[in-house]
């Protein structure tokens, strides 16, 4: 792109510019495009259109100031024949799509525009996030200049920080230099039969619980969420380690015949891509558990791992269960990961089943537990917060006493102490447990933040979740909290940041846009917040708890009438759902009725809604915060522990 200047973008001697995007880097001075440190094959007539465009980004660049900025005198038939194609090789670059664009918008007969956050960063060796380098040669770099080498037993091992992590939370410390990271890809189904997913997914998920307790001071292992989205990928290894930032993947397949099963799992060092171990093994689906075991073992051997004897008891002492529970539990745990109401109550289902052939695996009370609890956490016409929750109580209980040790379980017990009993101390305890027990499971990083938030403690809250995040980069939910951390501590541009980070990952998920209308909200950005409060409403299919919030950016914005109207809507549906107290007192909040809004927050105080945990930190109730009634609202949920506990 020699002779080509692009308006706005400043070369200094030694160094230059590099526009970045999602995962995407581009170079405006050669116009090379990498994704995730990746060189991505892209002409150099679209790498100038894509320059053009990312300069220009949120604003509408018109087909003729395209044609007179990169075609010049070429003519116009040339001109529309061309750039139609450069759009189409750019899109197909990005892998974007014009019906639903992440990054290029077609404005018909008009031109396109640019709609993802663009940052401007430096390409100079040492500056932090710059993806041009390979990952050995950055591992050198960074490790030596941030860390130096550190002996992990008698092997020296130093991992590069993983794309999604900067992405994810800029300028944050990363994992100590002498902890390993290793991901566990999705193993393939090769039965044959598709209704047997469930049980590789299954596999895939208890070998990242196994590994995940290992040796959790040394060895961190990514979460399911983001593990599973490289299912049936065709990306390479080193492009899986520069995106989850993992020195080492586990990959594999099973075979099932009968109740018997064959697994084959390989060992590979992302660095240099080589194959460090390959094991077969065949077993009876009764010792699926030993099973896995016996490949956890092998993975330690091969990264020399020095397991304490409480730690290899624990791997060898898997007791067999029934092939047809684990089946069960394993759908379970496939349907309760869809995160949704419907996905919850078949969760639900399955997880009794297992539990009705085998009374006494934990690991299927643990998941009713999970169920139960994030079913109960949202407004939802299937099972009312009163039920679900002391639900999620009672088997969380029958988990720990059958494995004092699952941290699952105690996290799941943390969860309803916090979030329904407001028992603070007695979550805390669990919470602690279960991060002792397994620092390398982000869900407990994750709701422990939020009790740490409840408090009033942001700083530590959001380290927290940053944590959770490490583990789980690619998670929807963790990284849109990392905005909602952001929003309740007050800082709110860099919560607009991060909701557009968490766009980046899936632009239709509701709650991002939540992140990012609050917080435009917050600075009184009326347009912006009601446009993505708006969004928000229309992705969730008009729930009604978010449909609430763009009645308040509507009372806050004075436009009471559409308020009102949003408001009428919310009350006619609380007449058969309690569950609705708390949205309905933060619309009258914003239209100034006090006396309206202080009734229903007393309602929703008797409903145990978890809304109210939030109570000292949430912006919405600023309005309320000064009367007396708000404070002893404080005072009954913080300090009077509540029942069931």
């Amino acid at each position: 792109m020699a002779g080509v200047r692009i308006p706005g973008i400043i070369i200094s001697e030694g160094e230059h510019t590099l526009l970045r995007f999602g995962v995407f880097d581009v170079d405006p001075e050669s116009g090379e495009l990498r994704k995730a440190g990746v060189d991505i094959n892209l002409p150099p007539q679209p790498a100038k259109v894509l320059v053009l465009l990312a300069t220009r980004a949120g604003q509408l660049v018109t087909r003729e100031e395209l044609r007179q900025q990169i075609w010049g005198k070429e003519t116009f038939v040339d001109f529309e024949h061309g750039l139609n194609s450069c759009i189409k090789q750019i899109r197909a670059a990005l892998d974007d799509h014009p019906e639903t664009p992440r990054y290029i918008e077609t404005r018909p007969r008009r031109g396109y525009r640019f709609i993802a956050p663009v940052q401007e960063v430096s390409s100079r060796a040492g500056t932090a996030g710059v993806l041009s380098e390979g990952l050995s040669n950055t591992a050198q770099r960074s490790g030596a200049r941030r860390f130096g080498i550190a002996a992990v037993g008698v092997v020296a091992i130093l991992i590069a920080t993983g794309y999604f992590a900067r992405l994810a939370f800029p300028g944050h410390a990363v994992l100590p230099a002498d902890k390993i990271m290793l991901a566990v890809l999705p193993f393939e189904n090769l039965t044959g039969d598709t209704r047997q997913e469930y049980l590789s997914d299954g596999l895939t998920e208890e070998m990242i619980t196994q590994l995940g307790r290992m040796h959790p001071e040394r060895l961190g292992v990514i979460a399911r969420t983001s593990a599973m989205q490289y299912k049936k990928t065709q990306k390479g290894m080193d492009q899986i380690g520069r995106e989850l930032g993992v020195a080492y993947v586990l990959e594999g397949s099973l075979r099932r015949a009968d109740d018997r099963v064959r697994v084959s799992a390989q060992l590979i060092q992302v660095r240099d891509q080589t194959h460090l171990w390959a094991e077969s093994y065949e077993r009876d689906l009764r010792d699926i558990l030993a099973l896995q075991s016996d490949v956890a073992q092998a993975i330690a051997r091969q990264i020399e791992l020095k397991l304490t004897p409480q730690q290899q008891a624990r791997l060898a002492g898997a007791r067999p269960i029934d092939p047809r529970a684990y089946e069960l539990y394993s759908k379970g745990r496939y349907f309760w990961n869809k995160r949704s109401e419907e996905g919850y109550r078949r969760a639900i289902q399955y997880f009794q089943q297992a539990i009705a052939r085998d009374s006494e695996y934990a690991p299927a009370y643990a998941g009713l537990a999970d169920a139960y609890a994030l079913l109960g956490s949202m407004p939802n016409v299937e099972l009312p917060r009163s039920e679900a929750m002391p639900r999620a109580r009672t088997a969380a209980i029958k988990a720990l006493a059958l494995d004092e040790g699952l941290a699952e379980a105690h996290t799941s017990l943390a969860f309803v102490q916090m979030h329904f009993d407001w028992d603070w101390p007695a979550a805390e305890r669990e919470f602690t447990r279960a991060l002792q027990l397994n620092p390398g499971y982000p869900t407990a990083h994750h709701w422990y933040a939020f009790w740490l938030l409840a408090h009033g403690r942001a700083e530590e809250a959001l380290q927290e979740v940053r944590a959770a995040q490490r583990l789980d980069p690619l998670s929807l939910i963790i990284n849109t909290d990392v905005g909602e951390m952001l929003y309740y501590g007050r800082r709110h541009d860099e919560a607009i940041e991060q909701g557009r980070r968490a766009l980046e990952i899936d632009s239709t998920f509701a709650l991002a846009h939540r992140v990012l209308g609050f917080a435009y909200l917050a600075k009184r950005q009326f347009a912006p917040a009601i446009e993505e409060l708006g969004t928000t409403a229309r992705l969730s299919g008009g729930q009604l708890d978010l449909v609430a919030v763009l009645g308040l950016a509507y009372a806050e914005a004075a436009r009471r009438a559409e308020a009102r109207k949003v408001l009428k809507r919310l009350e006619q549906a609380s007449q058969q759902r309690p569950d609705l107290s708390h949205s309905i007192a933060l619309v009258l909040a914003g239209l100034g009725e006090k006396d309206q809004a202080f009734a229903r927050l007393e309602q929703a105080y008797q409903a145990h809604d978890g809304s109210l945990i939030l109570l000292q930190v949430n912006p919405l109730l600023d309005p309320l915060r000064s009367d007396a009634r708000f404070q002893d609202l404080v005072r009954r949920v913080f300090l009077v522990p509540r029942r069931g506990s």
